[in-house]
């Protein structure tokens, strides 16, 4: 059973470089993983927290990785395509993305796909535990085509790979930094750990980013990662940003089952 804790007052830090336009929110959520329920329950305290907070132009962004190594990654991008016919919900290529559309056409990226959650995947939409099973390149890549709507693959294949508002700018994984914004590779977008993580000068904007599994969020001053590893923690993380202020709102699976959402450091 879902609790939720409906009044979402969180830390505000005080940023002096980095906004979003005036009358503008932002949330931008991190790695979900098949985590459904997590999901569920974020876009719920989403909901909650967008009326709260006043009238604004709000914008919510999946950072990628939507699917793979948790339970229902079926479950997420139909509730991520019924969000979208309500809300103006943008969703990032992650790696594990590519790696499901590439899996298709290519035998090494397939055996990497199914070492890293795609068979999770593939039994989200009904495949059975032993589908791989002594299967060939061509049969096992059958499975996931016969198994995975071609509707599901194509709304995969419109993800994009950055969103850029004010100072922000929004990846799956980072950026290479001694390359300019136009023209990052998507391999880095998608991808890249180091140089990125370690790098401490000032880059074109603030980059929020998941990918990186970190225990709490990530705020270097130059990149914020919010991947708090759903899929393997129980704990999936919001960053909002409204003028110079963030905050964050989480959903945190207990010991219980139950998930519990709010303000960061206000749950267990």
């Amino acid at each position: 059973m879902l609790h939720f804790i409906r009044k979402l007052f969180a830390e505000e830090i005080e940023v002096e470089r980095a906004c979003v336009p005036a009358g503008e929110r932002v949330y931008a959520i991190g790695d979900i993983h098949g985590r459904s329920d997590l999901f569920a329950a974020l876009i719920d305290a989403i909901e909650d927290d967008d009326r709260s907070a006043g009238e604004a132009r709000t914008t919510i962004i999946l950072l990628g990785d939507l699917i793979d190594r948790g339970p229902d990654s079926a479950g997420v991008l139909q509730m991520a395509r019924r969000w979208q016919q309500a809300r103006n919900v943008r969703i990032l290529a992650g790696n594990h993305e590519e790696m499901l559309l590439k899996s298709l056409v290519s035998a090494d990226i397939l055996r990497h796909f199914l070492r890293h959650g795609g068979r999770q995947t593939a039994m989200s939409y009904g495949a059975s535990r032993n589908a791989f099973a002594d299967t060939t390149t061509d049969e096992a890549q059958q499975v996931l085509r016969d198994t995975i709507p071609q509707a599901d693959l194509d709304y995969i294949e419109s993800f994009e790979d950055m969103i850029r508002i004010g100072d922000y700018v929004f990846v799956h994984a980072g950026i290479d930094p001694d390359v300019p914004l136009d023209t990052q590779s998507r391999k880095d977008l998608r991808w890249i750990r180091e140089p990125f993580l370690s790098h401490c000068e000032p880059l074109e904007g603030v980059v929020v980013h998941g990918h990186t599994i970190c225990e709490a969020p990530e705020d270097t001053g130059i990149r914020i990662g919010i991947d708090t590893g759903a899929y393997v923690t129980g704990r999936l993380t919001t960053l909002v940003l409204e003028g110079s202020r963030r905050r964050y709102i989480e959903a945190v699976e207990q010991e219980d089952h139950s998930i519990t959402v709010g303000p960061r450091n206000a749950i267990a």
